[in-house]
């Protein structure tokens, strides 16, 4: 072994692996605590291309669990922030910068490109719907997010079909809806079966309340996401 920055997964993945990586361009939707953590896991684990997707800017409220939230990069855009990270890990990675809003009217523009895998981090349901549903019929791989917010055991996350999963509002939304769209099984998710825990203080009364997020779940949520589809992209598992 040489001393390159990628030794230490090349060890795990081989020289031929590690090509795979390198060669694959993956895209991931929605940079907040479970993306940004994602592409954080992507591009230390030598995937070559990236391209990122998220309209918004760091909040200071961002700052409890967001790789790339810090006092000095509040009100900057998160794709902006999160390449510069990227290219401070790996000075060759292509890094792909798209600083908008998935919706429909703009989804072929932001899959024309087509990816070996792509990463659906997003909030908005309809959004995430129209996203998956998007990927399903073009057969590009997908791997998406369920509800990470209002849950703090770690232990209970899991990597399922959308069809096996349980105790997860947003996954049983996500499934009635896929279903409606005649999509019953193919799409896999990270989730947790952790019991949705209320709300505490004035927010709970609201009719649309912020969730609580632990600084540990949605990284979790990412980490575990990138796992899986490095392990995909170099082949050790279908």
């Amino acid at each position: 072994m040489g001393n390159n920055r990628f030794d230490r997964i090349q060890l795990l993945t081989g020289a031929a692996g590690l090509e795979r990586l390198r060669n694959s361009s993956v895209a991931v939707f929605g940079i907040g605590g479970v993306g940004g953590h994602a592409v954080e896991a992507l591009v230390r684990g030598g995937v070559g291309q990236l391209t990122l997707v998220d309209f918004d800017t760091v909040n200071i409220t961002n700052i409890n669990r967001q790789i790339h939230a810090l006092e000095e990069t509040v009100g900057q855009e998160k794709v902006a922030v999160m390449a510069e990270r990227c290219r401070a890990i790996n000075p060759q990675i292509d890094v792909i910068v798209q600083n908008q809003a998935y919706r429909a009217e703009s989804s072929d523009e932001l899959l024309m490109p087509g990816f070996n895998y792509v990463f659906d981090c997003i909030d908005n349901i309809t959004d995430k719907l129209h996203l998956i549903q998007s990927c399903h019929e073009r057969g590009l791989p997908i791997i998406s997010s369920m509800g990470a917010a209002n849950k703090l055991d770690p232990t209970r996350i899991e990597v399922a079909d959308i069809s096996a999963t349980k105790k997860c509002r947003l996954a049983r939304s996500i499934r009635k809806e896929l279903r409606r769209r005649g999509i019953e099984t193919g799409v896999e998710v990270v989730y947790s079966t952790e019991e949705f825990r209320p709300l505490t203080g004035a927010d709970a009364t609201e009719r649309n309340p912020v969730l609580g997020s632990s600084s540990y779940l949605p990284p979790l949520f990412g980490l575990t996401m990138a796992g899986v589809v490095i392990q995909k992209l170099i082949g050790d598992i279908d």
